[in-house]
């Protein structure tokens, strides 16, 4: 057992009190929270380990850096205005960036609501709703478990999926067939030196941009039923500009994505699964002339169950391939020459996990990870041969949640 580690995590048990304890004495002593504006916050704190592998860290010690605290706040300006925000603070290792971080700010102004349907715009930094977790996977106690699955939510795209600066609309209607929602978002989020190298690998020295993130979702909730079905459309392009000294050249990346999803929810049950495609389509930057067009796929299947009073058990299976092409990898092994091996072009995942609800606002999460494949682990366009050595490998987290 690595003992500064468990030191770390006395460290930050501590500051997350502190920080609980100064945040409501200051709202209470305010007397901030009102009907008009409310404020919620979060503290989360956990331990992880994924041996043989950068998921975490590069020494397969067991690691407190799963800190997720958070604070947000929604002012009614008026009755069809809102302003709503969250600022939050993460360590997730080397999943993404570690600090501090506006995931939200935006402006909600309801243009249309009655009876039959409501039409909502947001101005600023919105949060995505296109994805069955995509606004919620911001908030510990939100998410079904700690790391969600990664074919469709890809840590070292947390801060890019989140949300966008822009402009979205939100269309919810009911029908003699069920209640029907539509969204729609452009947009794009701004990179900073240690995103781009999360995603591309600490040798890029350049300016990463997306250029824009334009986005469509329909969601289907049938009257009388326990189900929801959905469609969401993803384009987006991105941009890098290298350094004079840069590994990489000038070049472009356009990503397109296409997903299905579903989900039941009963009382004592729930059952979730998405389907992705997603093209990605690079010109130069590995080098002048570059061309690579691909289609990968991924999906993942996952249910809860209460077991008993306050536990819930979960499962989750999560299949992930690089190329729909080469399920193998056989042959994108073969056209690094051999260098790269044939478990970088999948992943696939069988989660087990357990939480506990100690009270209404305080949960413990369990969950265990039985891995196959690396397609999914840091760094997505340059493989890490030197930490992920192992096509087997398997990671355990556990994670204590509060809110208020």
């Amino acid at each position: 057992m690595n003992y500064p580690s468990l030191k770390s995590f006395v460290l930050r048990s501590k500051l997350c009190l502190l920080l609980l304890l100064g945040c409501s004495l200051q709202l209470q002593a305010e007397g901030l929270k009102t009907d008009k504006v409310q404020w919620h916050g979060f503290i989360s704190q956990g331990l992880i380990q994924a041996p043989e592998t950068n998921f975490v860290n590069l020494d397969d010690s067991i690691s407190a850096e799963l800190t997720d605290l958070g604070v947000n706040m929604s002012w009614a300006l008026s009755d069809n205005l809102r302003l709503a925000g969250q600022v939050v603070y993460l360590d997730g290792g080397r999943r993404y960036v570690k600090g501090t971080r506006l995931d939200y700010l935006f402006l909600d102004w309801t243009l249309h609501n009655d009876f039959d349907w409501q039409l909502d715009m947001f101005i600023g930094r919105f949060k995505n709703q296109h994805w069955l977790y995509s606004a919620t996977r911001d908030v510990p106690f939100t998410r079904n478990a700690i790391v969600l699955p990664q074919s469709v939510y890809f840590d070292s795209f947390r801060d890019i999926a989140v949300g966008s600066d822009g402009l979205a609309f939100k269309v919810t209607r009911n029908t003699g067939i069920g209640e029907i929602e539509l969204n729609w978002s452009w947009g794009s989020t701004n990179l900073s030196k240690e995103q781009s190298q999360i995603l591309l690998s600490t040798l890029a020295q350049g300016d990463a941009e997306q250029d824009y993130v334009h986005q469509a979702s329909l969601f289907w909730r049938p009257d009388q039923s326990a189900w929801q079905l959905g469609v969401s459309l993803l384009d987006s392009d991105f941009t890098y500009e290298k350094a004079e000294l840069d590994y990489y050249s000038d070049g472009a990346m356009t990503v397109q994505r296409v997903m299905l999803n579903g989900r039941y929810a009963a009382e004592y049950w729930e059952l979730s699964s998405e389907w992705v495609q997603e093209r990605l389509d690079i010109s130069d930057f590995y080098a002048p002339g570059f061309k690579r067009n691909s289609f990968s796929q991924g999906w993942y299947l996952q249910g809860r169950y209460n077991l008993l009073p306050r536990t819930w058990a979960l499962l989750s299976v999560d299949l992930f391939d690089l190329d729909k092409d080469d399920r193998s990898g056989r042959k994108f092994s073969q056209s690094t020459g051999g260098l790269v091996p044939a478990y970088f072009g999948y992943q696939d995942d069988l989660t087990f996990g357990l939480t506990y609800d100690f009270k209404d606002n305080l949960r413990l999460t369990m969950e265990h990870h039985w891995v196959k494949g690396t397609a999914r682990l840091a760094y997505p366009v340059m493989p890490d041969l030197q930490h992920n050595k192992s096509e087997y490998w398997q990671m355990w987290a556990m994670q204590l949640m509060y809110w208020f």
